[in-house]
């Protein structure tokens, strides 16, 4: 059996993706910035999924139009749930988009040490749901606004 590396203890954030390049989010953030779901994989850490717990928008694409990257940071909701027959399972949330001028680049993440490990920059092909650590998530929020 694997080691399940997520834990409520080693859980900092939960960071779902969305790649920029496939859709254009920047268009539709600024039209709405509020998320209020998102598709995640269905699975155990789906099923560690709980109203409150912290989570990360990542932008991810080609880097040549825009800054990737942590584009948004809010709370769960609720649990994920499935969709009807045929559909993804989503999660729902409390999230809103910063501004542009206010979003984290991956580049500036990767330049932290404390950052450069975190499974995003590791596996950016995984599948949503991704995590932040604890240690992580409290080094990300020295690069985030004040809240």
């Amino acid at each position: 059996m694997t080691t399940r590396r997520v834990t409520p203890e080693s859980l900092g954030a939960w960071l779902v993706k969305g790649n920029a390049d496939a859709v254009d989010l920047a268009s539709r953030f600024a039209a709405d910035p509020r998320v209020r779901s998102w598709c995640v994989r269905p699975g155990y850490r789906s099923e560690l999924m709980r109203a409150g717990q912290p989570v990360v928008l990542w932008a991810s694409g080609s880097r040549r139009r825009l800054a990737y990257g942590v584009w948004g940071v809010g709370r769960l909701a609720g649990p994920a749930v499935p969709g009807a027959p045929g559909e993804p399972w989503s999660v729902p949330l409390e999230l809103t988009v910063l501004d542009p001028g206010d979003r984290v680049p991956r580049e500036r993440l990767r330049a932290d040490a404390r950052l450069a490990g975190a499974e995003v920059l590791r596996q950016p092909q995984g599948a949503n749901p991704s995590w932040l650590a604890v240690a992580e998530f409290a080094a990300l929020k020295e690069h985030l606004p004040p809240a």
